[in-house]
């Protein structure tokens, strides 16, 4: 792990914080949503998602407030969020996990993540994402 997010972890800083709060935090959901609608290569998620997008904007960002260490928007609306009970009826294989590991990467490219913080965001959300698939292939 790299320096930058070892020594805030040690200091009890968290990921929330680190990322710059909420305001770069519903950037970085706005634009990972952007170029899942404007990326031919993010179809096979954008398939996934209803339309508009914009209550799937905001479950990202919810969740991900609470997930890394800020406000637990998503719990105090819905509960424990159940991840992958909630994604069961999509089908999620290996494709659908690296577009949306790869939108995700590119996103916080955009919007000027440390490399640090992406390195590790990106360790956490393969983790999970991986763990969500529910098809073969």
């Amino acid at each position: 792990m790299n320096t930058e997010v070892e020594n805030n972890e040690e200091a009890q800083v968290n990921l929330y914080e680190l990322l710059g709060g909420a305001d770069k935090l519903r950037e970085m959901v706005d634009r990972f949503y952007d170029l899942m609608e404007l990326e031919p290569e993010f179809a096979g998620i954008r398939a996934l998602h209803p339309t508009p997008m914009d209550g799937s904007r905001d479950k990202l960002y919810w969740f991900l407030s609470g997930w890394m260490g800020g406000p637990d928007l998503y719990i105090e609306q819905f509960g424990h969020p159940r991840l992958r009970a909630r994604h069961l009826p999509y089908a999620i294989s290996s494709s659908e996990r690296d577009q949306w590991l790869r939108c995700m990467a590119w996103a916080m490219q955009d919007i000027g993540v440390s490399e640090d913080l992406q390195q590790h965001l990106m360790q956490s959300f393969y983790q999970t994402a991986d763990w969500m698939r529910n098809r073969p292939g």
